[in-house]
């Protein structure tokens, strides 16, 4: 999972010198907000609604499945918006419905086992790629020509991931790390410093910022660990929680280090234990969509911004008023596995979904063609999926975010939109329109949506906080297209694919480009060139005449046999 933006990516040497645009202080849920009217790019989501009442429009209650960490199934913003499996009686034990999955009321978690446990961390995609396939490839003399269009794909896979993992011992690399265990070790100082002056050992960087101190080791201190947590957007975070973050984060990195001699933990297998390499053996898994706190932070986020309870004078406002949230858990903090999303997808269209969310990424895709059969399988239901474009500051279309609508065969699939992030507004230097983290593809990247200081739902119950990443922008655009189907039902996926693509809202102004940092116009790093918004995007789809009934396409089979690995 690489698209929730916090220390994973800000950390790098290169992002150390980005923009302190994330610092700024923005409205809670600006990305809603009008930009005329305000100055924020938001979706105007107030005059979408004002347009529905005017045309005296009732929705129609539409499922989004979110795959995703998991999500806080209690919380006062959520729980009367969770998806419920009616057919199911929570928790007798009992396959009610007859589908495989036990006591799935509110959706299902393909990486959990039958005894209760959980996988909350994993290993990286690049790491298994390398040492899973090391024996077929290295020292071997290989002649591209004769290889069949999977191992062609397996061995070109394997060779960047040979040179990614390798590459780990290289002088920049370890001194990179040494860098960032040597910010951790000063923050950590830094931290304990800070709270024997302010007296208190929990405190928000808020807090800390106004905070004066007068000794010079408490003056150090606060430029050290304020300097990174604004940088992090962390304003509104507390200390305790940003050093874990970045703790967390040194221990990824240094685990990436130790891949090129250690093959990866297998923590998926030890616990879930199915046969990973049968894809028919499929009814794994167990029905706890929570997991913990920690693994449901990333799903609660995404699904509160895509429905949380609109009106209800509490937290915040979801962009669709009548969804019903189905949660898949199938990311852990580390690389998602391709079989646990190719059957949460078949999973979400089986069970009703009309979206499905999927603010998830990875570099390599081992079993692609797994993945590919059920997206094609979406396809044919008519159901649309919204995809994040990934953290990296890359352009896509040359380099790899998997899962992608590119399949194999070269063909792409009428139902996907793939989102960048945008931020609420330009400052002074021309910064700001887009996330300086945000990946970017004139071909691959379809709209850019608000990603940047996105205020939603965390697990707690009551609890609410800012993050920022593709991740929160792909859930504003499942949620517009949420919206468009409760209230223009006849329309199908492809259709509302076209209507927030063919609405989203055009600049004159000069973005920069996430990875060069150059003046660019944003048609240069997207697809469509313009911004979603749910007003213009409304406007449109009452015009649009609908589609009754959807013709299915026939699920067209994988290209490429399963040979050993599936």
């Amino acid at each position: 999972m690489n698209q929730i933006i916090k220390l994973t990516s800000l950390l790098s040497l290169s992002a150390m010198i980005s923009s302190l645009l994330f610092a700024q202080e923005v409205p809670k849920g600006w990305h809603t907000l009008d930009q005329s009217a305000t100055g924020y790019y938001g979706l105007s989501v107030d005059k979408a609604y004002e347009f529905v009442k005017a045309k005296r429009l009732k929705s129609k209650t539409v499922v989004v499945a979110v795959i995703d960490s998991g999500i806080d199934t209690t919380h006062e913003d959520l729980k009367n918006v969770l998806w419920r499996n009616l057919k199911e009686i929570p928790g007798n034990g009992i396959d009610d419905d007859k589908n495989g999955y036990v006591d799935d009321v509110y959706g299902w978690n393909f990486i959990g086992g039958r005894d209760g446990k959980n996988v909350e961390q994993d290993s990286y995609e690049a790491a298994r790629v390398y040492h899973g396939q090391k024996t077929k490839w290295n020292n071997k003399d290989i002649d591209v020509s004769t290889l069949s269009p999977q191992d062609l794909f397996d061995y070109k896979a394997w060779k960047r991931a040979e040179e990614e993992i390798t590459g780990g011992d290289s002088p920049t690399s370890s001194l990179e790390l040494l860098f960032i265990k040597k910010a951790y070790s000063n923050c950590a100082k830094s931290d304990s410093i800070l709270r024997k002056a302010m007296g208190k050992e929990k405190y928000t960087g808020k807090e800390l910022d106004d905070f004066n101190p007068t000794e010079a080791d408490a003056k150090k201190a606060k430029a050290t660990l304020f300097g990174l947590m604004s940088q992090n957007g962390a304003l509104e975070t507390t200390n305790q929680e940003f050093l874990e973050g970045f703790g967390d984060y040194v221990n990824s990195e240094e685990k990436k280090a130790e891949a090129a001699d250690t093959p990866p933990e297998e923590y998926r297998a030890k616990i879930v234990k199915d046969n990973y390499n049968d894809f028919n053996d499929k009814f794994y898994g167990n029905p706890d969509v929570m997991a913990s706190n920690k693994s449901a932070l990333h799903g609660t986020h995404v699904s509160g911004i895509i429905g949380a309870q609109r009106k209800n004078g509490v937290g915040m406002d979801g962009i669709a008023d009548n969804v019903k949230i189905m949660m898949i858990r199938a990311v852990p903090d580390g690389d998602e596995h391709d079989k646990d999303i190719a059957l949460a997808i078949r999973y979400a269209v089986d069970n009703g979904a009309q979206v499905i969310n999927m603010s998830f990424g990875k570099g390599y895709s081992p079993e692609k063609y797994w993945v590919d059969d059920a997206v094609r399988y979406a396809e044919s239901k008519g159901v649309l999926m919204v995809h994040a474009a990934g953290n990296d500051a890359k352009n896509i279309d040359t380099t790899f975010n998997y899962p992608t609508p590119l399949f194999l065969d070269n063909k792409k699939p009428n139902n996907w939109i793939t989102v960048g992030a945008s931020g609420p507004k330009n400052d002074a230097n021309g910064n700001g329109l887009t996330a300086s983290f945000s990946n970017y593809g004139k071909t691959e990247v379809d709209v850019f949506a608000p990603g940047v200081r996105i205020y939603s739902t965390v697990p707690g119950g009551n609890t609410y906080q800012n993050l920022q990443g593709t991740s929160m922008a792909s859930p504003v655009v499942a949620g517009l297209a949420a919206f468009i189907m409760e209230y223009y039902p006849t329309l199908s996926a492809r259709q509302v694919k076209m209507i927030i693509e063919k609405s989203a809202v055009k600049t004159t102004v000069q973005v920069k480009d996430p990875g060069t940092g150059d003046p660019v116009n944003l048609a240069d790093i997207s697809k469509t060139g313009g911004f979603v918004n749910a007003y213009e995007a409304i406007k449109l789809a009452s015009i649009t005449k609908g589609e009754k009934k959807i013709t299915p396409v026939k699920p067209v089979k994988s290209i490429v046999k399963p040979g050993k690995n599936g």
